[in-house]
């Protein structure tokens, strides 16, 4: 698979009119009321191309990789659903490397060129990483053999954002905040930023259920309780 150059993503948001005065008098337009945010839904371009090597080796029929973005619409044994997955675009460190990279938070990794696990949650306000479902794969096949088994395919993929109930909370609920790890960053310095007192970093240790304070990984959103 050939990293993809581009992405797009859409939101939409719900605002409606009140069931009793839909439209008023001497008014444009009438007033909204929020009605609640959809999910963001990524949409993805993947190229691959079985007339060259892949991972050092070659293979006669593009579908033995294409399958395994396809695995990603089908229902697990264990969890009765297709797998939720982690997409991630470039590096999430200083690496500096370019792409995306899909990557399953359910089951085996996927052995495809930028393909592996990952599994963390996302950082608020940022596209990536882009946790979601597949909800729309269309694959269109454009070289084939004599034999007729294709070598090449276009993937056009569409994934919608999932959140569990938990961790939607976190990014709405007004007792919560978020904070983003840094380079320096310990759970003291960072308690002492949100309360003043270092000694509380226990507090954002139970909330995002770290048992060794020392190992933090920048990049990664803790949840912070207020005061």
């Amino acid at each position: 698979m050939f990293n993809p150059t581009s992405y797009s993503i859409s939101k939409s948001v719900s605002w409606t009119p009140p069931k009793d005065c839909p439209t008023e008098k001497l008014f444009n337009a009438p007033r909204l009321e929020f009605a609640g945010g959809g999910s963001r839904v990524l949409t993805l371009e993947l190229f691959f191309d079985a007339t060259a090597p892949i991972n050092g080796r070659r293979i006669d029929d593009v579908r033995q990789e294409t399958d395994k973005i396809v695995n990603l619409t089908r229902i697990e044994r264990e969890s009765q659903q297709p797998p939720v997955c982690m997409i991630s675009w470039g590096s999430q460190s200083s690496i500096g490397l370019v792409g995306a990279l899909i990557e399953e938070t359910v089951g085996e990794v996927v052995g495809i060129p930028g393909l592996s696990l990952f599994n963390k949650s996302p950082s608020a306000g940022l596209d990536f990483p882009f946790k979601g479902v597949v909800t729309n794969l269309e694959q269109n096949f454009t070289l084939f053999k004599r034999n007729g088994k294709p070598v090449r395919a276009t993937l056009n993929v569409r994934f919608t954002e999932f959140f569990d109930p938990e961790e939607d909370k976190r990014y709405t609920d007004p007792e919560l905040t978020t904070r983003q790890i840094k380079r320096g960053d310990t759970l003291s310095s960072i308690a002492s930023e949100a309360y003043n007192d270092p000694k509380r970093w226990r507090v954002i240790a139970e909330a995002n259920g770290i048992d060794d304070p020392r190992r933090l990984e920048i990049g990664e959103t803790l949840t912070i309780p207020k005061q």
